[in-house]
């Protein structure tokens, strides 16, 4: 009972703290309409004083690694099948193409650029799966340095921003070139980012449209577990000593727990309540995972990066738009 304490006493001010500015960023988010996650990331920045405070620090650890790997697995429940097979095998394949071409145009424009390339890749996978939580799930499988979490703050910041623009412009888009329903739900849930963008665009066209997107969304949502792996081996195989074993790491727990919810939702079919509330633990463990991210994270670090990941963000962001248009205009 004694070591119980002990534990609940290291995390206590640090999750107490990330709570309260969760609850903030939940207010100000129901209050002024706005995305949640953006309010927590700029919240927990501002506070970035929490983290040097004694007794903090191993909380916001926690919030920033355990509950970020929880808030992944719980993903799971959001995977159906039936998403797969319902927007046709051409569309399909052209999304999940275009997905793995934009990761790779973020490795090769990192290079370009001349950025980290960790960096690169992490921005490429969130702007082609889906946004924040790409974002911070492909974070957690990839090596960590003194730049990582500073990366990930970043590239949430960036799809964040890049995706509400898009889910105002795009759908201003769609109209001036008279798509179709079809074409226009490929188009919105194949280059939009963010699932919430994703619905924002959608269903200001039409409900038909949003249905179609979420369609679209959902199918680059379940490539985020085989990204994540292959994520995770390249950059164990890339990091390994000179004559070391270039075998793959060990798969992640969390990402095992993805797979076993996936699976489970799409074979024995979890009950809706339970799906939902599994959704909403999943949704409020990445808003204390943002606000926690922020808090380890001082503006003027961000600021330090420069005008250059900006530029690569927006380039990858141009990319997987270019690509799906071309194809529903063709």
């Amino acid at each position: 009972m004694a070591a119980l304490g002990a534990l609940l006493g290291r995390y206590q001010r640090g999750v107490v703290a990330a709570l309260i500015v969760a609850m903030a960023a939940l207010f100000l988010s129901a209050t002024y309409q706005a995305p949640v996650m953006l309010f927590a990331l700029l919240l927990g920045m501002s506070a970035n004083f929490i983290y040097e405070q004694q007794g903090c620090q191993a909380g916001i650890d926690l919030c920033a690694s355990s509950l970020l790997r929880l808030g992944v697995a719980l993903l799971g429940v959001n995977i159906f099948v039936e998403d797969l097979q319902s927007i046709g095998w051409p569309s399909l394949l052209v999304v999940v193409a275009a997905l793995f071409a934009t990761i790779l145009f973020g490795g090769i424009a990192a290079r370009l650029l001349r950025v980290d390339k960790q960096l690169g890749f992490l921005s490429g996978g969130a702007v082609a799966i889906c946004g924040i939580s790409a974002a911070l799930t492909l974070s957690a499988v990839m090596p960590k340095n003194r730049d990582s979490e500073k990366f990930t703050t970043l590239v949430v910041c960036l799809v964040a921003t890049f995706g509400a623009m898009a889910m105002v412009g795009y759908p201003v888009l769609v109209g001036w070139l008279g798509l179709s329903t079809e074409a226009a739900g490929v188009f919105l849930g194949g280059a939009i980012h963010d699932v919430s963008h994703v619905v924002g665009a959608g269903f200001a066209v039409s409900d038909e449209v949003g249905i179609a997107a979420m369609t679209v969304k959902m199918v680059r949502v379940a490539m985020l577990v085989p990204v994540a792996w292959l994520f995770l081996w390249f950059f164990n195989r890339a990091s390994s000593e000179p004559g070391a074993s270039a075998s793959a790491a060990r798969v992640p727990l969390f990402l095992i727990a993805f797979v076993a919810l996936a699976v489970v939702n799409n074979t024995l079919a979890i009950p809706a309540a339970v799906a939902e509330l599994l959704g909403a633990v999943s949704r409020y463990c990445f808003i204390l995972a943002i606000v926690a991210l922020g808090v380890k994270t001082s503006f003027r670090s961000l600021l330090e990066i420069g005008w250059r990941p900006i530029v690569l963000v927006l380039a990858e962001s141009l990319f997987i738009g270019g690509l799906v248009l071309t194809w529903v205009l063709v």
